[in-house]
């Protein structure tokens, strides 16, 4: 199957007044057709820039040094602003964070979601209003006709957000860029969004690459996950290798710290602060916050070590000449109570 992105060795820097910022650092990942594709990491891991370069919206201190982003047969890395115009908002979309700051507060919803319409000329204009009903009613809007005539501030998180993936929709792209759209969502709302999401990519064919910091968001939305640190993805595989065999321990760390209503052992935080990317570590750029970090993790950067043919990671722990070591008892556990919830489900089934 041919793969819909191909992001090759994608190297991105930042200008800024105290030296150069290596914010992406040789990252390759492929997307597949009807496929969701999670980048997981911490806050100022890459992933949000490295979205922004392949959607040629990164700000103008901001430059791709090396890299190649193929879609459709064509390297977008090279393209020129005209060249993304009949790209991006068309045929790749995004879906932004904040609700709140992506549509126009003085602006009816209507309006904002006819105007993506015709911009992506996906319909004529005097249609467009029609076409703008049904999309809020496909997002699951109330009152559709009622609504279009309507304000953001009338509208609550949850609702919002769900405009902003109808105004995502409006040209039917065929790859969906979702740059975490729940984080200011409270947890039931976040539910509904990621629902939401999950039945729009089944009803449309599209693929999906999600971004988010929460590995409990992405733990029912993606077929694979790419863990990203210090501008590189340390960790990538099926959602199942991540979650129920992960082999990072930076991936460790994520999973432990993640949240579940049977947790009884005391939260786990990852100790320390990331890397200063104007200075990158040398070696691994976890080792300074892994208890498990060997002296060559120090000294040298870990190549992929295979451990299945969809399942890599970029550790020293993984050399054959290597110490063994286990992973957290708290994550032990936490897989243990997941294996016995799916083993039960199966069983009632």
């Amino acid at each position: 199957m041919e793969p819909i992105l191909q992001v090759k060795d994608l190297t991105v820097s930042f200008n800024a007044y105290a030296g150069t910022v290596q914010a992406v650092r040789g990252v390759s990942f492929d997307l597949n057709p009807h496929e969701t594709l999670a980048i997981v990491g911490e806050s100022g891991s890459g992933k949000s820039v490295t979205i922004k370069a392949i959607l040629g919206i990164l700000p103008k201190n901001g430059r791709i040094v090396n890299g190649e982003i193929w879609y459709q047969g064509e390297d977008m890395a090279k393209y020129s602003e005209s060249d993304f115009y009949k790209i991006r908002g068309k045929k790749i979309s995004l879906v932004f964070q904040d609700p709140l700051s992506a549509l126009n507060p003085i602006m009816k919803i209507g309006k904002q979601i006819t105007e993506a319409l015709i911009l992506s000329k996906s319909i004529e204009k005097s249609k467009a209003k029609e076409r703008a009903i049904e999309l809020m009613e496909a997002v699951g809007i109330p009152d559709p006709e009622i609504r279009y005539d309507q304000y953001p501030f009338q509208f609550s998180g949850g609702m919002r957000q769900r405009i902003v993936i109808a105004i995502a929709l409006a040209s039917n792209p065929e790859l969906l860029i979702c740059d975490e759209p729940t984080t200011a969502l409270d947890v039931t709302i976040q539910a509904k969004i990621l629902d939401l999401i999950n039945e729009i990519k089944r009803r449309q064919d599209l693929s999906i690459i999600f971004i988010t910091h929460d590995m409990g968001v992405v733990a029912n939305m993606a077929d694979r996950i790419c863990v990203m640190y210090a501008g590189k993805i340390v960790e990538f595989g099926t959602a199942n290798e991540i979650f129920y065999e992960p082999a990072h321990p930076y991936t460790w760390a994520l999973l432990s710290a993640m949240p579940d209503l049977d947790t009884k052992e005391k939260l786990f935080a990852i100790p320390g602060a990331p890397p200063n990317m104007l200075v990158p570590p040398k070696g691994d750029a976890f080792a300074a916050r892994n208890k498990y970090a060997l002296e060559l993790d120090f000294e040298e950067e870990p190549p992929y070590f295979k451990l299945s043919d969809t399942h890599y990671a970029a550790t020293w722990l993984l050399h054959p000449d290597a110490p063994k070591v286990e992973m957290p008892e708290i994550l032990k556990n936490r897989i243990a109570r997941m294996i016995e919830k799916e083993a039960a489900r199966d069983g009632r089934q």
